[in-house]
């Protein structure tokens, strides 16, 4: 029976990732001249925003960070004011079911915070792990919310829309949804690494869960 339902944010809950790469580009512009293409700027993730700064300011990272996240929250309205479409009816089901919901994200503290107030998002979630300029292991977190509420890996399921997503998943030990809703989803990639489940739309999730709830 899943008791508790853990999700990722970028390409999970809202459209944030070519939020996420425009801040970059513009920080990175505005203070070293430098343009960078999509693809080096997602090279560079793993660690959370704080990190990426440190990689590509290394001698300006404090401004490059204030920088960032002022971008980051002044085109959030433009580039994503609202979440999925169907992902603010699902958290109500859940939290109307007694399902726990929480939240684990690469993304640093401050961005995800940003991102929850514009989307309000933020009173859905009784738990948020975000991510840290080191580098991010999901896995852990994931295991902590385990151990938190006292419950056992087969009463959780981790949704993301990435391939290691379904690794971090693999690693804890929980069963994983691959959340494939987002126009950039690559459902043959995400195939390959072989989730629980492939859900195109976010209904299809809420009908996983009832169906595993069912059985028992």
């Amino acid at each position: 029976m899943i008791k508790c339902v853990i999700f990722d944010m970028d390409g999970t809950l809202a459209d944030t990732l070519p939020l996420c790469i425009e801040s970059f580009r513009k920080t990175i512009e505005k203070l070293s001249g430098n343009i960078l293409t999509d693809k080096e700027i997602i090279n560079t993730f793993g660690v959370s925003e704080e990190g990426i700064i440190k990689k590509l300011l290394p001698n300006n990272h404090n401004e490059g960070m204030r920088l960032y996240l002022q971008y980051y929250r002044d085109l959030h309205k433009k580039m994503c004011p609202t979440p999925f479409n169907g992902i603010k009816e699902l958290l109500q089901w859940l939290n109307a079911q007694g399902i726990v919901v929480a939240l684990v994200t690469g993304k640093g503290e401050k961005s995800l915070n940003i991102s929850l107030q514009e989307l309000q998002l933020q009173d859905y979630f009784v738990q948020t792990k975000y991510g840290n300029e080191q580098g991010t292991d999901k896995s852990v977190y994931i295991e902590e919310i385990v151990t938190c509420f006292s419950l056992s890996k087969q009463e959780v399921v981790y949704v993301g829309d990435t391939v290691s997503d379904i690794l971090s998943s693999n690693r804890a030990g929980v069963a994983m949804v691959a959340a494939a809703w987002a126009e950039t989803a690559d459902i043959e990639q995400l195939k390959k690494a072989s989730p629980n489940y492939i859900a195109k739309r976010i209904q299809d999730l809420q009908s996983w869960i009832e169906q595993q709830n069912n059985m028992e």
